[in-house]
């Protein structure tokens, strides 16, 4: 009798990833960059909390691909940061990672040359090195948590996570997010929903124990403590948006039902703007005006912007890549970023420091 083999049946090769003790000390955190991540995750946590009445932002890229227009849009987000700081506290969205229906590339660490290559060893190193540099220039990153290995190697630069549309539901992430040592958006399922990501946020703040990796690459056991910082992101969903007021006030219901306190993200892109990226600036006034009547609840905004506006495909050539344009989700352009966070420092000046008492 022939027996068929029975492991790694459709697993055409293995290689071995370098550790994240080795990945750290190739690109390890300046004392410099790790006030920044420090300060980065204190300020998130004081606004959650209703120590600091500030908005936090999360605005960059939908995913980097690019190097150094990475690090240019991250020059000048820093200096916008500066001129809003008073009123937004400015995170830069650093998303490496990309989650697919389907198909398609997904994101700088797994694929760092856009060519299926799939060096994740040069990805998770280069990765590491641009957080570094951000945090350098004094400006805090937001990610996506979706490899469940992935923090071990990053996490010590992120100052604020989230967990996606397609992963609020997983009980994997769930479980990685209540280990993770910054504050966590779970954003509402993909058809619009809020449960999955009410239960996801009353999960996360609970202990579990899983299998992970440790610093030398062995596998462990990991046993956390809860994450108590996880909030409401809201995305939209099913073909509709859901930052309205009536939306916004359904979601301070459903968490007031789940005895969780009423801090709320919106996501100003995805179905909140039915995907066309020139109404994001929309949404994000639409939620300023909501705080100057009176809303509470809303205490953070993300917005998906690039250098350039709009997306672009990726070529068989890259060498035709318009510099500076999103090869994922559509962004607005910088001139629009600037304007929108300009005027919501000078909507939102007189209104905030009165709703944190």
């Amino acid at each position: 009798m022939t027996i068929e083999r029975l492991d790694n049946v459709n697993v055409s090769g293995m290689e071995e990833m370098p550790t994240p003790e080795a990945v750290k000390a190739r690109v390890p955190l300046s004392p410099r960059a790790a006030e920044t991540v420090s300060q980065g995750r204190a300020t998130v946590r004081d606004i959650l909390d209703r120590k600091d009445h500030r908005l936090f932002v999360v605005v960059g890229p939908c995913s980097i691909h690019d190097p150094r227009a990475a690090l240019e849009y991250a020059g000048r987000l820093v200096r916008l940061a500066e001129r809003v700081r008073d009123t937004l506290y400015v995170i830069m969205r650093v998303y490496f990672e990309k989650p697919r229906t389907v198909a398609g590339w997904k994101g700088f660490i797994n694929d760092p040359h856009m060519d299926d290559s799939f060096r994740i060893d040069e990805g998770i190193v280069r990765a590491r090195e641009l957080l570094a540099r951000f945090a350098e220039m004094g400006l805090p990153a937001g990610s996506e948590a979706l490899d469940p290995l992935s923090p071990q190697y990053l996490s010590d630069l992120i100052a604020w996570y989230a967990i996606g549309a397609r992963t609020t539901e997983s009980q994997t992430h769930r479980e990685m997010a209540s280990g993770l040592s910054a504050p966590v958006g779970f954003k509402n399922g993909t058809d619009g929903g809020l449960e999955v990501a009410v239960n996801a946020i009353r999960s996360a703040a609970r202990p579990h124990s899983f299998l992970g990796i440790n610093q030398h690459g062995r596998p462990v056991i990991v046993r956390t403590t809860g994450n108590r910082h996880g909030h409401l992101v809201l995305r939209g969903g099913g073909g509709r948006p859901n930052y309205d007021t009536v939306s916004v006030r359904l979601a301070e219901g459903a968490l007031a039902g789940a005895k969780l306190r009423a801090n709320i993200v919106v996501d100003c892109s995805h179905a909140n703007s039915l995907k066309d990226h020139t109404l994001q600036p929309l949404v994000f006034h639409d939620c300023s005006h909501q705080i100057q009547e009176g809303n509470r609840s809303i205490v953070g905004l993300m917005v998906e912007s690039n250098l350039g506006a709009g997306s672009q495909s990726i070529p068989a050539d890259l060498r035709e890549l318009k510099y500076g344009v999103s090869v994922t989700d559509p962004c607005v352009d910088w001139a629009t970023t600037e304007e929108t966070l300009l005027r919501a420092r000078d909507e939102l000046a007189p209104v905030l420091p009165a709703r944190a008492h």
